[in-house]
């Protein structure tokens, strides 16, 4: 093997070292970063928005992998998490999904029926108010007479809210020309028979109708003594 050969050897030997170093210090660095990073878990992203109130589907999300360490403690790894619930909130696309956007889907109880009525959004809702709340129902009321004074009554309380429907103008009858028009949102209650006929009476003749929020755990009951107000009578 004279000189030349003897150069290329070494230099072919030279290359396959620094290959074999380099390729050891590629997988220095990935060890290095799969320690850190660590193991990967299943986590779900929204394909596109999702409006407020609105059932879940599986087809709603797409499946992705990302390193659990960088996933928050309430992210949902299992789509069976969002079986017979809706979206809180509105969903936005790209957002991973967590527990806190989700609650369960409100269900009637033996005896109950669905009953909707408009709510002025001015005085009604105030945007606090959503699916699985609960809330007395004020109505107020002219007086049946000329003369007679105007009452408040609490018409329903205790009253489940099924749903928040979509803001809605609605156009003053032909017997209130001149007014605006206003802003409503759709309420559905579960009611019983009872509760379902006070509510849609107040929406058809009451002058105003409220929803007062109540808070969880609370007792709201009224006696029939206290359902009427009048100011004359306030001492």
């Amino acid at each position: 093997m004279n000189s030349r050969q003897r150069r290329g050897v070494i230099l072919l030997l030279l290359s396959v070292l620094c290959a074999l170093g380099a390729f050891a210090g590629v997988l220095s660095v990935i060890n290095d970063v799969e320690s850190k990073v660590g193991p990967e878990v299943t986590a779900y992203r929204l394909k596109s928005d999702v409006a407020p109130y609105t059932p879940l589907s599986r087809g709603q999300f797409e499946k992705i992998s990302m390193p659990e360490r960088w996933l928050s403690e309430n992210a949902v790894t299992d789509l069976r998490a969002i079986q017979d619930k809706i979206a809180v909130t509105t969903l936005r696309a790209g957002s991973l999904l967590q527990s806190d956007m989700i609650v369960n889907q409100p269900a009637l109880r033996p005896g109950q029926q669905e009953v909707a009525i408009m709510i002025d959004a001015a005085t009604g809702v105030a945007g606090k108010i959503t699916p699985g709340s609960t809330v007395n129902v004020y109505a107020t009321f002219e007086g049946e007479r000329e003369g007679d004074p105007s009452q408040s009554k609490i018409i329903v309380t205790n009253a489940a809210v099924l749903d928040v429907g979509r803001l809605t103008a609605l156009q003053p009858d032909e017997n209130e020309r001149g007014r605006e028009p206003t802003d409503a949102v759709p309420i559905t209650f579960a009611l019983s028979t009872i509760d379902a006929q006070r509510i849609t009476y107040a929406e058809s003749f009451a002058q105003r109708v409220r929803l007062a929020l109540v808070a969880p755990g609370s007792d709201t009951t009224v006696p029939d003594s206290q359902r009427t107000y009048e100011l004359a009578k306030d001492k």
